[in-house]
C-alpha cells in the first residue's frame, strides 16, 4: 500500500514537472545548433549593438547554396538579426535614425543589399519590405581565413559580417 502511494506521488510529480522542464529548456537558447551571440562597440559617439544567432558552416557551401543569392536572408539564424544605434548614423553615406532595426541582406556574388528594417522580434525571414528604413549596396570580399561560425564585428569605421570564406564590410559614421 505504501509503495503504490509513493509510486503515485512520484508519477504525479513527474507529470506536473515534465512540461515545466520542457518549457524552461525551450527558453534556453544556448542549446541551439546556432547559439545566440552579440557584438557591440562604439562607432564615433554611437553605441552599436548587434544580436544574432551564429550558425556553423558544418562542411556546407554557404554562399549561393545554404544562403541563396538574390533572396532575402535574416543575416543569421533563428530570429532575425537586430542592430541598434544609440545615435543617428550615416551608413554607406546615407542617414539612418537612432533605434533598433532588423538586419537583412540580399546576397549576390559581387554585390549585396543590406537592409535595415523597422520591424523587430520576428522569426526567420518574416520580412516586410514596406517596413524598410534603409537599403544600401555593399561589396563582399574574400576573408583572410575561413570562419566556421557566423560572426559580427563592430569596428571604428563600421560593422563586418564574417562567415565561411567571406567578409561583408558596411561603412558607418
Amino acid at each position: 500500500m505504501k509503495t503504490s502511494f509513493l509510486v503515485r506521488h512520484i508519477l504525479l510529480s513527474f507529470l506536473v514537472l515534465a512540461p515545466l522542464l520542457t518549457l524552461a529548456q525551450n527558453g534556453n537558447k544556448t542549446n541551439r545548433p546556432s547559439p545566440p551571440a552579440n557584438a557591440s562597440g562604439k562607432i564615433g559617439d554611437a553605441l552599436v549593438t548587434i544580436e544574432y544567432s551564429s550558425p556553423s558552416v558544418k562542411n556546407r557551401k554557404v554562399w549561393g547554396e545554404l544562403v541563396p543569392y538574390g533572396k532575402v536572408w535574416r543575416a543569421g539564424a533563428n530570429e532575425a538579426t537586430t542592430i541598434e544605434f544609440s545615435q543617428d548614423v550615416q551608413i554607406e553615406g546615407r542617414h539612418l535614425a537612432k533605434g533598433k532595426y532588423s538586419l537583412y541582406t540580399i546576397p549576390g556574388e559581387t554585390n549585396w543589399t543590406v537592409i535595415f528594417n523597422k520591424a523587430t522580434g520576428q522569426w526567420g525571414t518574416e520580412y516586410d519590405e514596406r517596413r524598410d528604413a534603409l537599403r544600401v549596396s555593399v561589396k563582399p570580399r574574400k576573408a583572410a581565413k575561413m570562419h566556421e561560425r557566423l560572426t559580427y564585428v563592430v569596428a571604428k569605421n563600421g560593422i563586418l559580417l564574417r562567415w565561411e570564406n567571406l567578409e561583408l564590410p558596411v561603412k558607418i559614421k
